[in-house]
């Protein structure tokens, strides 16, 4: 059995906010991977993430034991709304065991299933090269690459991807 089969993706519910939290707030706060604010508020980071967008999981290995979350939505409005994108952010206790692969393929299949044609990622960090790799391997392509696109907590300016694939 592989890492990601013992990976459980369900719908995001009120009740896994909390969890979310936890899981969601360390990376803000880093400033190295997400574009919201370091010092964003609680309410404020979910609307970003539950309210705002179309729909949206969490990744769980055990009943209530969240290691993951992502959201799914248009990338554009109207004539652009066939693209979807998404986020994810994982615990940074569960790194490395397969959790964004598994909610990258779910979130795909979702895509899908919603009449996406596409997905974009707007704004990969370069230096975040575990995410370029694992997008990379699932068959996303850098289209683009955004100079100084990004203000990095410790590093300044750094270099931003586009990545995009047909679905």
């Amino acid at each position: 059995m592989s890492a990601t089969d013992a990976i459980r993706i369900r719908p995001y519910e009120e009740a896994d906010w909390p969890a979310v939290w936890r899981i969601v707030e360390p990376v803000f706060r880093a400033g190295e991977t997400w574009p919201l604010a370091t010092d964003v508020s609680e309410e404020e980071a979910r609307r970003f993430l539950v309210e705002l967008p179309a729909a949206a999981w969490v990744a769980e290995t055990e009943p209530g034991g969240l290691v993951g979350f992502y959201y799914l939505k248009p990338n554009q409005p109207a004539l652009g709304a066939h693209v979807a994108n998404a986020g994810y952010i994982v615990a940074t206790a569960a790194r490395g065991r397969g959790v964004a692969t598994a909610m990258c393929r779910h979130s795909q299949e979702e895509a899908r299933a919603r009449g996406f044609l596409a997905m974009q990622f707007n704004l990969v960090v370069a230096t975040n090269e575990a995410a370029v790799h694992l997008w990379s391997r699932e068959g996303f392509h850098i289209v683009g690459t955004l100079p100084k696109a990004f203000r990095h907590a410790r590093l300044g300016l750094v270099d931003a991807h586009v990545m995009y694939k047909l679905l």
